[in-house]
């Protein structure tokens, strides 16, 4: 960092940013690409400081007392610091500066001068609510991604990434540019927050943020994003045990899995969806608990197949040992309420100092937790004296305990999902507690980890979410090969390299919904330089091939995968096309796992009006084919699904039966058709009866003919089935 012509400079190998003595950025410059990143017509201060109401005397009286925000309006150089001045106030802000060869960072370690500035109010820094470590509007380019809040096109790319869980990066968008900021924020951590800036060209930024990643002691998110085990399909089960896992594992075969997600009822006793987070008890079928666990995941990775473990890190069930017969006291309380009259064993009112207004008035939801007791209300009054009415003492089998008049409970924080669990005060030791639980679990030898549930904790949530995460993660004795979860903030980009997967889809608005939300998201991930999980599927009897094929080639076509949920053994009970839809999974996994693909062929799946099959051909090679859906075959009959398609001058038709078995009669003469099970394989019988032609349908199969494919189609759907 040098003064140069009246302006301050900080360099790296890749980049030189320029600040005014005014303490705003006037330029940025990506060496690797030459090119100004900063938009000449949003020139604004680089720092600001905001203050939930003025402080100091003056301007306390000299403005309205909200919320304020001052902006820099002077900057020097102090040794390796920048020594920040704002409007308006009269103290300082300390910000270290290190240019490293890959990044450069800003770390707030002082406001100067701040008793002085203050007068003789008496407090040891300034009340910031925030402070500004870096503000740069950033020329809008073809590309942005969001979450790891980086602005890029193909030559250049500048990120604002955070070294640690404490800072908050987030960015707004101007007319031509994108602001990328990096606050400190009181209540999380203002003083040591450190943002680095990182510039280089497009294909070398991960290089830089790996170095980081490294200088900084972090999660390895831009390894994970580089490992061949980030996009293949994956196995999840809710079922698997040491008494079963042989089948689990021989299923996962057929099916070309390589990756087995592990549910944590699988492992612990859980009812009634959530209700028993928190104790992690080993199920009876683990009569050893964690030496057999470690059994069971030593024999799966023997199979060839990676275990990962899947949790919810911030759920306590309302039926766990947190919560029954006391309640404990890290549970987290969305409003909290004084008792303004002592509370006895009998009493079914509650006087509270605080308005209820907005507390929960969903019927599940309404719950107060004083001390160690849960108390249910039915409702409460917001005109003075203020009180809940109707309570039940002794809720969720909680004891019924006496409470003084003083005493701070408040309303406790109820999962919206099922309302069989509260969340945990992330304030409190209680996500340690539950972290070493966890990973006790994962140590037994997982290697990858879904987060779910990750967005049960209170705001400040782009803290909150991924220091919960974080919590578990420093836990495990392993680093995650990847990681998924439920939601995500700007810090997990370091671990959760794999992104979100999203909820099931019923097949009657399957391939509506694949395109509508995971397909949608894909590309928004890959601006992040991150996968999307395009789902966890279920299976069941109205799921059929040509959903599998769809939702695989569009998870393919952006290097996604995708998740097939088994809940119990009997899973694919009822489908009658199991063999069909294995091969699918099996097909898409082999040609993603050894790249078979050309990139032009991965591109042209991004087509999501044009439906795809795998094909495997007479030379035993993978061949991707378009195929359109004959609507309307056999008449209309629901019972049979044909798609068809042009290859080498003939005409295929790729027909099923939906149900089970049946006999098509075709208006055609089977002289000129050939049946297949598999192109070049096992010829099927036809059967010539006049002018028409007689075969069995079940298994997907291949009907091909020198016929116009119109004629084909035209005859598929003026066939009778029976």
């Amino acid at each position: 960092m040098k003064l140069e012509n009246g302006s301050i400079i900080i360099e790296n190998t890749h980049l030189k940013l320029t600040l005014g003595l005014d303490g705003k950025a006037y330029s940025l410059i990506c060496k690797d690409s030459g090119k100004e990143c900063i938009d000449q017509n949003e020139i604004m201060p680089a720092f600001s400081v905001t203050e939930d109401r003025p402080v100091n005397n003056e301007l306390k009286l000299s403005h309205p007392n909200k919320k304020m925000t001052f902006e820099s309006k002077s900057a020097k150089i102090e040794g390796n610091a920048l020594i920040i001045g704002f409007e308006l106030v009269r103290f300082f802000a300390k910000i270290e500066v290190e240019e490293r060869d890959e990044y450069v960072t800003f770390k707030l370690v002082d406001f100067p001068f701040a008793r002085e500035g203050i007068g003789n109010i008496d407090m040891d820094v300034p009340p910031v609510a925030s402070m500004r470590l870096l503000q740069l509007p950033i020329k809008k380019m073809t590309k942005f991604g969001d979450w790891l809040s980086v602005v890029h096109d193909d030559e250049t790319a500048v990120a604002l990434v955070a070294t640690s869980p404490f800072e908050s990066i987030t960015s707004h968008k101007q007319k031509d540019a994108i602001v990328l900021t990096a606050d400190a924020v009181r209540g999380v951590k203002v003083i040591g927050c450190t943002a680095a800036l990182v510039v280089n060209s497009e294909d070398k930024l991960l290089d830089s943020i790996d170095t980081l990643e490294i200088d900084f002691d972090l999660p390895r998110g831009v390894q994970s994003r580089r490992s061949k085990h980030l996009n293949g399909n994956i196995y999840w089960t809710s079922c698997v045990n040491p008494t079963n896992v042989d089948k689990h594992i021989e299923l996962a075969t057929r099916m070309g899995m390589r990756y087995m997600l592990i549910n944590y009822k699988a492992i612990v006793k859980e009812e009634n969806r959530y209700s028993y987070c928190g104790d992690y008890d080993y199920l009876p079928e683990y009569p050893e608990g964690e030496k057999s666990l470690k059994e069971m995941l030593d024999k799966i990775k023997a199979a060839g197949i990676i275990p990962g473990f899947h949790f919810l890190q911030t759920f306590i069930g309302l039926n766990s040992r947190y919560v029954t017969p006391v309640a404990d006291h890290r549970l987290n309380l969305i409003k909290h309420l004084t008792l303004s009259r002592p509370l006895g064993c009998d009493d079914t009112t509650i006087y509270v100092e605080e308005n209820p207004t907005e507390c929960p008035k969903h019927p599940k939801c309404k719950v107060l937790q004083f001390d160690g007791e849960l108390i249910y209300y039915d409702s409460f009054s917001e005109e003075y004296p203020y009180r809940f009415e109707g309570c039940v003492r002794g809720y969720y089998n909680t004891n019924i305990i006496p409470h003084e008049r003083g005493q701070i409970g408040g309303v406790l924080h109820i999962c919206e999902f099922g309302a069989t669990s509260v969340y945990i005060n992330q304030e409190s030791s209680l996500q340690d507690e539950i972290a070493d639980k966890l990973a006790a679990i994962y140590n037994q030898g997982f290697e990858f980890a879904y987060f779910d549930g990750s967005e049960g904790t209170g705001a400040p949530f782009d803290f909150h979410v991924s220091n919960a995460q974080y919590r578990v993660l420093k836990k495990f004795n392993r680093p995650v090969l990847f990681s998924e979860g439920a939601a995500k903030s700007h810090f997990g980009w370091h671990y959760m390299s794999g992104g979100n997967a999203f909820d099931v889809f019923p097949a009657d608005i399957f391939k509506e919904k694949i395109v509508e939300h995971p397909f949608e998201e894909a590309p928004r991930m890959a601006e992040d330089f991150t996968r999307v999980n395009f789902g966890w599927w279920n299976y069941n009897p109205l799921m059929m091939p040509d959903h599998y094929e769809y939702g695989n080639a569009l998870a393919f076509s952006w290097d996604c995968p995708s998740t097939l949920k088994i809940r119990s053994l009997t899973f694919s009970d009822g489908n009658p096309r199991n063999k069909d839809n294995f091969e699918i999974f099996r097909r898409w996994g082999e040609v993603r796992e050894k790249n078979i693909l050309t990139e032009k062929q991965k591109l042209s799946l991004r087509n999501y009006k044009q439906e795809h099959i795998l094909l495997i051909n007479e030379a035993g090679e993978y061949e991707l084919a378009e195929y359109n859906r004959v609507e309307g075959a056999a008449n209309g009959n629901d019972d049979i699904t044909a798609y068809t398609l042009t290859r080498n001058g003939k005409s295929y038709a790729v027909i099923w039966h939906t149900k089970g078995q049946g006999e098509l009669t075709l208006p055609l003469d089977a002289d000129t058709l050939t049946y297949e099970a598999d192109l070049g394989g096992e010829k099927l019988q036809l059967i010539k009866d006049g002018n028409v032609t007689k075969l069995s349908v079940g298994d997907r199969a291949y009907l091909s003919s020198n016929i116009r494919e119109s004629e084909l189609i035209t005859a598929i759907k003026n066939a009778v089935l029976a």
